[in-house]
């Protein structure tokens, strides 16, 4: 039997990737808020 997860990287991407969060204003901020805080990624990746 199949595990029912499937992993697809380009979903994960499109939901909480980097493009999708500059498109709205809390994204950006959401974006900012990681640079403060040190993270060189800003989002997974």
């Amino acid at each position: 039997m199949k595990t029912n997860i499937r992993n697809s990287r380009l979903k994960k991407r499109r939901v909480s990737g980097f493009r999708k969060r500059n498109r709205t204003k809390s994204g950006r901020k959401i974006l900012a808020r990681r640079r403060r805080r040190g993270r060189t990624a800003t989002v997974y990746g």
